[in-house]
């Protein structure tokens, strides 16, 4: 078995509850839309999706710019039926998805290019060489082009010091180790945290210029400590939330939980 299918096998598995249990995650919900908003800034005619779960923000983009055309993929199977369920309720052909990986993108969307790439919730945690992902992106990305793209940060303090204060150091220290395990306690699932320099370093070898980067949950709670957001009041939880976006544009928003970046393929 490749990695490629230890990975979509991991998914498959959690596709069949995934839409319940995100619905059921606020936080989850804000943070996806602050990276929508990112992307609503650059107008596009041909996008792409890269890791797109079960097509939450494939619809939402296909409906709002209904002139253009949406591609996306999934490493999963499961995942990619979810999203092509959704597709028909467009009402128009401005959506297509495929199963696959980075690098088979050439091979199932032939001779097409992209004006806008974006890759929300660290799909690209799970490549399995994130410099050579990058460039075969940027190939497929004209120029002036853009690629807004979110990583798992290596460097999460606020969950590392909650674990150290919970008495779990293997699991604080677990994003540092070469190889993580993801998220999940009981499922093991190989993926790679990055740095801030990695990511920006891998982006110059691919031709991409930085131009911005925004770290998420620095103070407000990641999306899987459920419990610290049900015994916070949502005042509290809107304060932390208001003053992490100030703290994320900063140098400190490199050691949030996600880290989103805006590239721009050099003209």
């Amino acid at each position: 078995m490749t990695y490629y299918d230890e990975v979509g096998n991991y998914y498959d598995k959690d596709a069949r509850d995934f839409e319940h249990r995100y619905w059921k995650n606020q936080a989850l919900q804000r943070i996806r839309q602050a990276f929508r908003e990112e992307v609503k800034r650059y107008p596009f005619e041909n996008g792409l999706e890269v890791g797109i779960g079960p097509g939450f923000d494939l619809i939402h983009f296909a409906r709002i710019f209904k002139e253009s055309q949406l591609f996306g993929i999934d490493i999963s199977q499961e995942m990619v039926n979810l999203a092509a369920d959704k597709i028909p309720s467009l009402n128009q052909a401005n959506a297509q998805v495929a199963q696959g990986s980075v690098e088979d993108l050439k091979n199932l969307f032939p001779e097409q290019k992209y004006d806008l790439i974006y890759v929300f919730f660290g799909a690209l945690n799970t490549v399995e060489d994130l410099p050579l992902a990058l460039k075969e992106l940027e190939k497929l990305l004209v120029p002036g082009g853009r690629m807004v793209l979110t990583f798992v940060n290596k460097w999460y303090l606020a969950g590392m010091l909650i674990e150290l204060l919970k008495l779990k150091p293997r699991r604080a220290f677990a994003r540092l180790r070469k190889v993580w395990g993801g998220y999940s306690p009981t499922q093991f699932l190989a993926s790679r945290c990055y740095s801030s320099r990695q990511i920006k370093a891998y982006a110059r070898q691919a031709n991409l210029n930085c131009e911005k980067r925004e770290g998420y949950s620095m103070l407000y709670p990641a999306w899987y400590y459920h419990g610290l957001h049900r015994k916070m009041p949502a005042a509290l939880l809107q304060i932390l939330w208001k003053m992490d976006r100030k703290i994320g544009k900063g140098p400190l928003g490199e050691f949030g939980e996600y880290a989103l970046y805006d590239f721009r393929k050099s003209n």
